[in-house]
């Protein structure tokens, strides 16, 4: 997110969280003022091997909630991360396979994972992964899913969701699909995405 306007009319379909990119090379990257939200919402700062100073910054200066880390962040890290009342999100990049033992460092300092799709870019690479490796998920952590979903891959993500390695799944983290331009949401897609969810009961 990235524009005001859009920003306060994604907040009345009340998402969970909303996302703000603080990494400079991508074009949703933030750089004006976030404005008042619901408490209900919990605003999430996205880094890229960003220093901890840098991202220290941000917290105090938008009131985040947690970080969202894409890059080679150290458990060590995300450990010193939490001396500052932020909850940690790890992102790892999938594919066809994926190797779930390189979670285990991150078990006690990270809240959440976030699984994403392995491409070019650190996020934001607009299609979706295997997502039958969750069938493998040896771990007890809720984790987003994200990766290129969007309104054509509400079928799919339905019948995923019935299937028990989705049981983890908390957060399901739409971006790029939604979109008009980078970081402004298409409203009515999100819309009718949620309600989509809703009516198969799977907001939760």
């Amino acid at each position: 997110m990235k524009s005001e306007n859009n920003i306060l009319d994604v907040a009345e379909i009340q998402p969970d969280y909303l996302g703000f990119i603080f990494y400079e090379k991508s074009p949703r990257y933030l750089n004006t003022e976030i404005p008042e939200l619901p408490e209900s919402i919990e605003k999430i700062g996205v880094f890229v091997n960003a220093s901890l100073n840098y991202i220290v910054d941000k917290i105090e200066q938008y009131d985040l909630q947690g970080v969202q880390l894409h890059g080679d962040e150290s458990p060590e890290f995300c450990e010193q991360l939490k001396e500052y009342d932020v909850f940690v999100i790890k992102v790892f990049s999938v594919k066809n396979q994926f190797d779930f033992s390189v979670l285990e460092p991150y078990e006690e300092v990270c809240k959440y994972f976030l699984f994403d799709t392995k491409g070019k870019e650190p996020g934001g690479n607009g299609y979706p992964f295997n997502w039958n490796v969750f069938k493998k998920y040896p771990s007890k952590k809720p984790y987003f899913l994200s990766g290129g979903i969007g309104p054509e891959e509400i079928e799919p993500l339905l019948l995923f969701l019935k299937r028990p390695e989705s049981d983890l799944c908390c957060t399901l983290d739409l971006n790029s699909k939604f979109e008009k331009l980078p970081g402004v949401k298409d409203l009515s897609k999100l819309k009718e995405f949620k309600h989509q969810l809703a009516i198969n009961n799977y907001i939760r």
